[in-house]
């Protein structure tokens, strides 16, 4: 892949030469629709640049990574996201979405030579081996932002897009995402675990370009700086299955919230009955277990993202005041007597700071995910029993 990128780039960078006439440039802004995987449910873009006169039609993509970079997986999941900017002919990278039955449209740029040129040189900087490589944030420096950013400074100026409409619009990242992704909670799910209170702050208009379906209708009506349209012609280059290829709704039954809210049940049942024995019983050992034996690994995991990943939103994240290495204290306590003691102290903190939780999420400081709210009255259940002489 690296060699094919480096000789397409080389290729780019003979025609930025004046090989082939500027006033012949076109240059558009691709979009690849939704499709089924977790990872292109927001949709894809590229600049495609292409001379008609010389047959020369390329697409540049932002969105290619390198599985076989050393340690690539731990290096993702740290947060050192390294993508690749790669040039290749515009059939090759229509095919994957032809394969997948995804529609891909094209947004040719109103751009005058001289702007288009430009472009051209931009992207020809983007694609040399110095630079090939860039840090991609989901949400700030993506497949779809770094397009826009290279228009605009071609045409030396900011464009202004237009505002979106649908049930993909929100006020913040969180909300946006969720709307895209509302056929898949349990990837919702872990992206609100994962992901603090920085994808729960304002934003505007602009900030929705991360989304590239969001910026392709943002771009349908958006106005360059001297008043024309941005975009002078649309095209649908492949048409999708009419089905999509987004997956359906998600059963109630294997949703988060119904099983968290069957969870809730069980260990509401199990602490009455504590409270009402006085016994510490085999149920009440299992449910502490499992339920803080979770909770303990999810604080493991956001230990990792918090403090060791440099993925820009997953801190702060005040989840971790619920979820944090010390809940395995309610795992083990349990089973090992000597140390029940420090378990109802724990349990009485753990108590505390639910309440906390609970402030910051009414607040508006980070927006839980529905699902957590049950688990939330579950760990409050568990944690009540230490409160009385009936585990002394």
């Amino acid at each position: 892949m690296r060699r094919i990128s480096l000789f397409l780039t080389v290729l780019l960078t003979t025609l930025v030469s004046g090989a082939v006439p500027s006033d012949s440039l076109i240059v558009s802004l691709l979009t690849c629709r939704a499709g089924s995987d977790i990872y292109q449910l927001e949709g894809h873009s590229g600049l495609r640049i292409r001379y008609p006169q010389s047959g020369s039609d390329m697409t540049v993509n932002w969105g290619v990574f390198d599985f076989n970079s050393p340690n690539f997986v731990y290096r993702f999941v740290k947060g050192e996201t390294d993508y690749l900017c790669a040039a290749y002919p515009t059939e090759h990278f229509l095919a994957e979405y032809r394969r997948e039955g995804r529609t891909v449209v094209e947004q040719v740029l109103n751009l005058s030579p001289e702007e288009a040129e430009k472009l051209l040189q931009l992207a020809s900087v983007n694609l040399m081996p110095s630079n090939r490589v860039y840090r991609y944030n989901y949400v700030y420096d993506n497949c779809a932002t770094r397009p826009l950013a290279l228009i605009e400074q071609a045409i030396g100026d900011t464009v202004a897009l237009a505002a979106p409409s649908g049930d993909k619009v929100g006020p913040t990242f969180r909300s946006v995402m969720t709307s895209f992704h509302k056929n898949y909670p349990w990837y919702q799910f872990g992206i609100d675990t994962a992901l603090g209170a920085g994808i729960d702050i304002p934003i505007d208009n602009r900030h929705l370009a991360f989304a590239p379906e969001l910026l392709e209708e943002m771009m349908a009506g958006a106005v360059r700086p001297d008043g024309t349209p941005a975009v002078s012609e649309t095209n649908v280059l492949l048409k999708g299955k009419p089905e999509g290829v987004i997956l359906p709704p998600t059963p109630w039954w294997l949703t988060p919230m119904f099983w968290s809210i069957i969870i809730t049940v069980i260990c509401i049942g199990i602490s009455v009955r504590q409270l009402r024995t006085s016994r510490l019983t085999t149920a009440t050992r299992i449910a502490d277990t499992l339920f803080f034996g979770v909770a303990g690994i999810e604080g493991l995991i956001l230990t990792f993202l918090i403090f060791v990943s440099v993925h820009e939103a997953t801190s702060p994240n005040w989840l971790y005041l619920w979820l944090n290495p010390l809940c395995l204290l309610g795992t083990v306590g349990v089973w090992i007597k000597n140390i029940k003691r420090l378990v109802i102290y724990y349990q009485i903190v753990n108590f505390a700071l639910l309440i906390a939780m609970t402030v910051i999420f009414v607040s508006g400081v980070q927006k839980p995910n529905p699902a957590f709210v049950p688990l939330l009255v579950a760990d409050a259940t568990l944690a009540l029993p230490w409160f009385t002489s009936l585990r002394k």
